[in-house]
């Protein structure tokens, strides 16, 4: 009879395995709104289901939905209080709501935030998300809320035993949200050296630009090129010569080599290289080619508004 039983039993188990797989694919797909509705239903029938509630908590969370999202963590904290990714969760939302309203609103909810990441942060050692929501949350927070530059160190040091990498990183934004670029770009060059990773190079150029250093954020792209041989950088050159009008030659052939190996990974639309290909020409007085190359650009994105205002520009050259 057992044996029967667990027999009929095994096409149901095997449903309900597969239905979750299948929502885990369509969020990574990026479908949103079409799981929801099916994620909604499926806890219906499963309502103590906590792999469909944090699922449907990422959906809520993906559309910026951050009531829905929180009601969905909160269920998990109160279920099982001592998983520290559910508290990371909760407390992650809870700072995206803050972010949404008010500042007298968002103010409520700031001992909230503070409270899922450090529980986060005690039940898991090793949960390096949460130290960097922690890093963050300290050097933005005003004094009088809690916020702390030692404190933001304090988990850059947790994450450092944790990842080097990751360490050296949280280091370079809390020295350059503390102004202190010189600290901040040792780091982030050690982060370099130790990680090597696109994510490593696009810190590094991020903090030139904002220093206003166009130069050597174009000499640290073509560093991460001659590495990590990614298309994408090549767009990258070309947008910080267009921005900064310097090295436009050699902006122009970075951006014609990317239109000439696109493909959708790079991730940046082509329309996005005819723009700054447009502003190249229009700051060389190429009024022609700069209207060509706008053209192209609003032909593929017309909605683009910056687009649109690169072609008045243009017009009256």
């Amino acid at each position: 009879m057992n044996k029967f039983l667990i027999f009929l039993l095994l096409p149901i188990w095997a449903f309900c395995q597969s239905s979750i797989q299948d929502f885990e694919t369509m969020i990574d797909n990026k479908q949103y709104q079409e799981v929801e509705p099916l994620l909604i239903k499926y806890l219906e029938n499963n309502p103590n289901n906590l792999k469909a509630t944090e699922l449907l908590g990422d959906t809520f969370g993906y559309q910026k939905k951050w009531d829905e999202a929180i009601g969905n963590y909160k269920k998990l904290v109160e279920y099982k209080p001592n998983t520290a990714n559910y508290h990371y969760k909760y407390g992650g939302v809870l700072g995206m709501k803050a972010l949404s309203v008010s500042k007298f609103t968002a103010l409520g909810l700031i001992g909230d935030i503070k409270s899922a990441f450090l529980k986060a942060a005690e039940l898991d050692a090793n949960h390096i998300d949460t130290r960097w929501a922690l890093v963050e949350l300290y050097m933005q927070l005003p004094g009088v809320l809690g916020g702390s530059k030692n404190k933001s160190l304090k988990y850059a040091e947790e994450l450092e035993i944790l990842s080097k990498v990751d360490g050296y990183l949280a280091k370079g934004y809390v020295y350059e949200y503390d102004d202190a670029p010189e600290l901040a770009e040792k780091f982030y060059k050690m982060a370099i050296v130790e990680g090597g990773s696109l994510t490593c190079f696009n810190k590094l150029t991020v903090f030139y630009e904002k220093e206003n250093r166009p130069k050597d954020a174009i000499k640290n792209i073509e560093e991460a090129e001659g590495k990590l041989k990614r298309n994408a950088l090549h767009y990258q050159i070309g947008k910080v010569a267009a921005e900064y009008n310097i090295e436009l030659g050699k902006g122009e052939a970075c951006l014609n080599r990317y239109l000439e190996n696109y493909s959708a990974k790079d991730g940046v639309p082509k329309a996005w290289a005819y723009y700054r290909l447009a502003q190249i020409e229009t700051h060389q007085k190429n009024k022609e080619k700069a209207l060509r190359y706008i053209d192209l650009a609003i032909t593929e994105l017309p909605e683009i508004g910056v687009f649109k205002e690169q072609k008045e520009i243009v017009l009256s050259l």
